[in-house]
């Protein structure tokens, strides 16, 4: 039996890495999507790639671009893949960014700013665009963060700051939409096997020893800080939290923060 059948799902962020994995697992369940990414020919080419695989499914799948910064530009995609696809059930507020890490001091106000725009406030808008186009019988909100917001993350206090922001609006949503038998959860991914993490620039600022450090030589210093036996959890696994909170079998579940890290976050020695 599909979980996600009859049911449409928003997805922000849907272009590539987590987004588009997010996007095709929930289609494999029998969801529709919606699924929005950046403007851009490269964002449409990436779109296009992520419908084709929701098509594989047998899904129904609506592109569009917006920049969740713009909460004009995203209402209207949002509403334009409603429109076709018919109300939304679930939103999965999955865009983000994790950009130039450094020392609190030495960020600069536009690399803050940033952070906090794109990661706060363009979760707050597509919570908005969102809600407006749900049924009226209620659904499910599920907001990807990061362990980012559960511990300190000496380096990336802009990005700490944004994720910590996301969980308290995650909070006080759940408490304002409750009544409307809509859900709010987040997701806390640790270091997961995509381009964020899988990078040349963090190969280098983890191992600073090697000249010319690779993906395994990384794995062996991230694999110290889990307590399973694994550098880093990948996509699906995220995209799995991702189902069970976007569907029926978590119906009583609000508030939640759900961290899929192999126990990077629990790790005490």
């Amino acid at each position: 039996m599909m979980r996600m059948a009859g049911k449409t799902v928003l997805v922000t962020g849907a272009g590539k890495g987590m987004g588009r994995v997010h996007a095709v697992r929930l289609a494999e369940e029998g969801a529709d999507i919606v699924a929005l990414d950046l403007p851009g020919r490269e964002s449409e080419t990436d779109l296009a790639e992520t419908a084709r695989l929701v098509e594989q499914q047998g899904r129904r799948v609506v592109t569009g671009t917006a920049d969740i910064r713009d909460f004009d530009a995203l209402t209207a995609a949002v509403r334009a893949g409603a429109r076709e696809l018919g109300p939304l059930d679930v939103v999965v507020a999955n865009a983000g960014i994790s950009d130039n890490p450094g020392p609190s001091w030495e960020i600069d106000d536009a690399v803050w700013n940033r952070s906090i725009d794109v990661n706060v406030t363009g979760t707050w808008h597509t919570v908005k665009a969102g809600v407006a186009e749900m049924d009226p019988s209620g659904g499910s909100v599920v907001i990807v963060s990061s362990t980012a917001a559960i511990k300190a993350v000496p380096g990336a206090s802009h990005y700490s700051a944004a994720k910590h922001a996301i969980t308290g609006l995650a909070k006080t949503l759940a408490n304002e939409l409750g009544p409307r038998a809509i859900r709010v959860n987040t997701v806390h991914p640790g270091a997961v096997a995509t381009a964020m993490t899988l990078n040349p620039a963090t190969f280098a600022r983890l191992r600073p020893d090697l000249e010319n450090p690779t993906a395994d030589d990384v794995a062996e210093v991230l694999a110290t800080k889990m307590l399973l036996p694994v550098p880093w959890v990948e996509s699906i696994d995220v995209s799995n939290a991702v189902l069970f909170l976007a569907s029926d079998e978590s119906r009583y579940v609000t508030g939640l923060q759900m961290v899929i890290d192999a126990g990077q976050t629990q790790k005490v020695a």
